[in-house]
């Protein structure tokens, strides 16, 4: 504001103008820019070697935690493991019937021979552990709840360890992830409810979600910190990926 004093010289008054600065307004937000990402996306693999003997599954299929994704030929593992167990089988009934005549205190049977028994029996049981596992790795599993959004190998193909077989992904739930700069991670906070303007077809749609994470440092190139929100998508009305905004409270639709 412009204050107008008087001031006087020689005798005579003298209008002196002083420029005062008020406090300055604060800058208003903008709508942050980000993108969405399916809460879950893996792609998936195996820890050996083999030839695809089955997809039970096809592009597209919702498929529930545990169930089996992809399997590779395991005849010959199958086999070792049935071999494992009926050694198991046979060295735990060892063990039993002369833990039974020790402890009636039968003469016939000396302490070391139950020791030998019972250590011969927990290795027939760590093997037959071992040949399961064997077995197990040979299946892919469905870590999670999800879709299957694309089958690599083909059945009768060879794949190696690690090799990228199976991506699955979560729709159900998403994140919205964005760099937002001072001025907007000085408002928020884990916790708070926030609208998000996402850019889907026909026309963009405004979606409500949770801050689940504001980094807690700063990019030191960009000077922006990482924000991630949870918002529900059982409806599938977005498909991760699309663009939008993080929008500033009076911005939002009421």
């Amino acid at each position: 504001m412009n204050l107008r004093c008087v001031s006087w010289l020689r005798g005579w008054p003298l209008l002196v103008g002083l420029a005062v600065t008020g406090p300055a307004h604060p800058q208003s937000l903008q709508p942050a820019p980000g993108i969405t990402e399916a809460v879950y996306d893996g792609t998936l693999s195996l820890p050996v070697a083999g030839i695809v003997s089955r997809r039970p599954f096809r592009e597209g299929d919702f498929v529930e935690a545990g169930q089996v994704l992809l399997e590779l030929d395991s005849r010959l593992e199958a086999l070792e493991c049935q071999r494992r167990r009926l050694i198991l089988e046979h060295r735990q009934s060892e063990y039993e019937a002369l833990r039974r005549l020790f402890e009636q205190n039968s003469i016939s049977v000396k302490k070391e021979e139950l020791d030998k028994a019972r250590a011969d029996y927990e290795v027939a049981r760590a093997e037959f552990l071992m040949a399961e596992e064997q077995l197990n790795r040979r299946r892919l599993l469905a870590p999670c709840v999800g879709t299957v959004a694309e089958i690599l190998p083909e059945l009768g193909e060879a794949v190696q360890p690690h090799q990228a077989l199976v991506r699955l992904v979560d729709t159900r739930q998403a994140w919205f992830v964005a760099n937002v700069d001072p001025a907007w991670s000085a408002r928020i906070q884990p916790g708070q409810t926030v609208t998000l303007s996402l850019e889907t077809v026909p026309a963009p749609i405004q979606v409500t979600g949770t801050v689940t994470f504001l980094s807690p440092v700063v990019d030191p190139a960009s000077g922006l910190r990482k924000v991630k929100v949870l918002f529900d998508n059982t409806q599938a009305r977005i498909a991760p990926g699309v663009a939008g905004h993080l929008l500033p409270a009076a911005t939002a639709q009421r």
